[in-house]
């Protein structure tokens, strides 16, 4: 019975693995985000701030993954840091939109 269950856990464990290895935006945020936009650093909108989110917002999420992508004013490419992937920056994008709604 124990080599059964392990099988399938094994079994779900490799099923779920894309989800387990999903960006997590808030962890992203945490990571390498937060230094600018929790306190507003060269007029970076502040998570949670609806007024400096909102012309952000209208221009869509393609075009915020592209000023993160190639930077914009004061955000370096990639925020600075070259490892973050296209899904990294778009689960850090969606978490702080989502801080706003």
């Amino acid at each position: 019975m124990k080599a059964a269950s392990l099988a399938l856990a094994a079994a779900a464990t490799l099923s779920l693995s894309p989800l387990a290895q999903a960006a997590d935006g808030k962890a992203v945020y945490d990571a390498t985000c937060v230094v600018c936009h929790a306190s507003g650093v060269a007029n970076a909108p502040k998570l949670g701030d609806k007024e400096g989110w909102g012309p952000r917002m209208t221009t869509g999420k393609a075009a915020l993954l592209k000023s993160v992508q190639t930077g914009k004013g004061a955000m370096p490419p990639k925020a600075g840091n070259a490892n973050l992937s296209d899904a990294d920056i778009m689960a850090a994008i969606d978490y702080m939109l989502a801080s706003v709604k």
